[in-house]
């Protein structure tokens, strides 16, 4: 059975599909709370609303950054955006709100947002989320004509401490290292299974279930479109590592990954999990990152871009001919090696015939013939 909700607290969705938590005793004032569910500051953010209601916000001077982005998250464009943008976008603005509210929406320039990325450079993914954020945020200004020109136009993201493509992808030392970490029957191993043998991103992982199956097959719709789409339906096999990984496992009773309380996951607290696990394993790894990996190996064994498509939900071929250009490379370099050595050594790699064998035998037997 559900564990029950705490006293006051109350779920709500809007008609944008948004999430909302609130506190409210009795017939008292509702109070908002706007850290994700279930974290620290989630749980902060309850107590003080039980001890009573804050004092309401003064309202944002008209044309400020404050007051635009408060009506840009009022937007249909900001409710077409996944729950998880914008819960991380929030968290963006709210920082932007403290250091820079009061500015006119006039005076932000590119060398504005220039300057909030290089303040974040030590940390180059917080700093792309910035960049990310306030690129959305205006390409809607622009569109509402709130600004005449867009200040983020032309500002790069910066390249993280990963590598050039983003996660990190792991290598198989790191796969075996996680497996023998994390032995079949632990949630750990059931977990990195699942995404290592689906491809499936972490929302959809936590998803998927028994109701998802049939004839050894996972047939899913995944998460809903950054653009407000719908999802791919994606059909893979339930391979034998897999299966083997179920049926060793305690699952839920609607999806195979639960937390220790029985639970489903909420997609942003199992990659923290899971995280945590790739760290006890001493393995730099994330979960998008086996999936990564997963593309990185299907590709290297001969997938097509249209079988990749098939797998990882893509709507276009950009992504798979990323993997198969890679793997096609990582070929043709071990074949052009060759080349490289000189003439002798060639030759002392090439297969030596028999006495007696090749053209020069058969134009003997035809002269004594």
């Amino acid at each position: 059975m559900p564990r029950p909700r705490p006293p006051h607290l109350h779920r709500e969705e809007t008609r944008h599909g948004a999430v909302v938590w609130y506190v409210r005793k009795g017939h008292g004032p509702r109070i908002r709370l706007k850290a994700e569910y279930g974290t620290e500051a989630f749980w902060s953010e309850y107590r003080a609303a039980l001890e009573g209601a804050p004092k309401p916000a003064k309202a944002a001077k008209a044309n400020t950054l404050a007051w635009a982005l408060d009506r840009y998250r009022n937007s249909s464009a900001w409710a077409a955006l996944a729950n998880a943008t914008r819960r991380q976008r929030e968290n963006v603005f709210r920082a932007v709100i403290t250091t820079a509210g009061t500015v006119p929406l006039k005076d932000i320039t590119a060398d504005t947002i220039r300057a909030g990325r290089e303040r974040r450079a030590s940390t180059p993914h917080a700093a792309n989320n910035f960049l990310k954020a306030m690129r959305g945020f205006f390409a809607w200004a622009v569109d509402e004509k709130l600004v005449a020109i867009d200040p983020t136009k032309g500002i790069k993201l910066l390249v993280g401490a990963n590598d050039a493509d983003g996660f990190h992808t792991w290598t198989q030392e790191e796969l075996d290292r996680f497996e023998a970490r994390w032995p079949l029957g632990r949630r750990e191993r059931l977990a990195f299974d699942l995404l290592l043998y689906t491809g499936l991103r972490r929302g959809d992982a936590v998803r998927v279930g028994l109701q998802h199956v049939r004839d050894g097959v996972i047939a899913i719709r995944t998460e809903k479109h950054r653009k407000g789409k719908p999802g791919e339906l994606v059909s893979i096999p339930i391979l034998p590592p897999l299966a083997a990984s179920i049926a060793a496992t305690k699952t839920g009773d609607l999806t195979y990954l639960v937390t220790e309380a029985g639970q489903p996951w909420v997609k942003e607290s199992f990659g923290n999990w899971f995280k945590e696990a790739c760290r006890k394993a001493g393995c730099p790894g994330s979960a998008h990152g086996l999936r990564k990996a997963g593309a990185t190996r299907a590709a290297e064994r001969g997938a097509t871009e249209r079988q990749l498509m098939a797998i990882y939900g893509w709507s276009t071929g950009k992504m798979a001919q990323h993997y198969t250009r890679s793997a096609d490379r990582a070929r043709l370099a071990r074949d052009a090696a060759q080349l490289l050595l000189p003439a002798q050594a060639e030759n002392e790699n090439r297969p030596h015939l028999g006495s007696g064998a090749g053209a020069s035998a058969n134009v003997r037997a035809k002269s004594r013939g």
